[in-house]
């Protein structure tokens, strides 16, 4: 018996790892292949110059170092830092209100799921028509100057696009728009999740409002938030299409808006192929510390 239920058990696990090939396959040609193709390439001087090719010829770490050693590499991670910073802060600030309220039984609101739709809508539309859009609104000549000139705020047109904190905040509040709605979905379901008693517990105890948020709600939805972060801290250091249309590419004024996958487009644009590689293996390690980071601060428990 014992043999005919484990031949049984191992017909059935074939079956899972049969289902998996596919998965392995995909994972394996688009990204464990290109992964360390990328490492391999990263150690070769490889590029055009006019119409000459230059290389491969190796030359080991000397990409790294040039990277290293020209400060670039600092000053783009530190613009992409700030601008997903000034985005993902309000970003989840609003989607744990908007979360707490839809999730609330005793508020009773109305055209939930209207209103749960059009706060997702914006996660749908493709950033490049985001941005084109926020391009024509905030132009020199755009609406949003003529209605500041209108009501008097200002004289003359403001160039938003020659400031650097009012290129920085439109980057921000344009991520922020694009993927509230998605946090706020996440959200929403971690509180779904939590069990009710432990809130009708906290009533009859008198607690109040913002102590049941801040004392039941939060601390339970931790696993989320950290998830949350993790992922919208990798989506950050890959922030590319909306400042890349914002600023045509320059990352103008000052380069105080060229993120580090912009500065990895340069080289690929370019065909400098061994410093795409060697910037890609930098962006892939800041990834990995970040995220560490945050998810050893969000999940470290104190000791006593």
């Amino acid at each position: 018996m014992k043999k005919a239920k484990r031949s049984k058990i191992v017909s059935y696990n074939k079956w899972g790892y049969i289902f998996l090939i596919p998965f392995v396959v995909v994972y394996l040609v688009f990204q464990l292949i290109p992964l360390f193709s990328t490492i391999y390439n990263s150690f070769f001087e490889n590029y055009r110059s006019g119409l000459k090719q230059i290389g491969p010829n190796f030359v080991g770490f000397e990409n790294y170092r040039t990277i290293l050693t020209n400060g670039d590499l600092l000053t783009y991670t530190k613009n992409t830092l700030i601008m997903w910073g000034l985005g993902v802060v309000p970003q989840i600030i609003i989607s744990l209100l908007l979360g707490a309220w839809f999730t609330d039984p005793s508020l009773r609101l109305k055209f939930q799921r209207f209103f749960k739709t059009v706060i997702y809508l914006p996660n749908l539309i493709m950033a490049s028509a985001f941005s084109m859009l926020f391009f024509t609104l905030f132009a020199d000549s755009g609406p949003i100057n003529s209605i500041l000139m209108q009501m008097g705020i200002i004289s003359q047109p403001y160039t938003f696009m020659s400031h650097v904190w009012s290129v920085r905040f439109l980057v921000a509040f344009l991520n922020f728009i694009m993927w509230f709605g998605n946090t706020t979905i996440l959200l929403m379901a971690g509180m779904m999740g939590i069990d009710i008693s432990l809130f009708e517990a906290a009533q009859v105890d008198g607690a109040r409002a913002g102590q049941v948020f801040f004392r039941i709600t939060v601390p339970l939805l931790k696993p989320i938030l950290v998830y949350v972060f993790v992922t919208s801290l990798i989506g950050g250091l890959q922030m590319f299409d909306v400042p890349q249309i914002l600023t045509d590419g320059t990352g103008d004024p000052m380069r105080s808006s060229m993120t580090l996958i912009m500065y990895l487009n340069k080289h690929l644009y370019s065909k400098n192929f061994g410093m795409g590689g060697a910037l890609s293996v930098f962006l892939f390690i800041i990834t990995g510390i970040l995220s560490m980071i945050v998810y050893r601060f969000a999940t470290g428990k104190k000791e006593d």
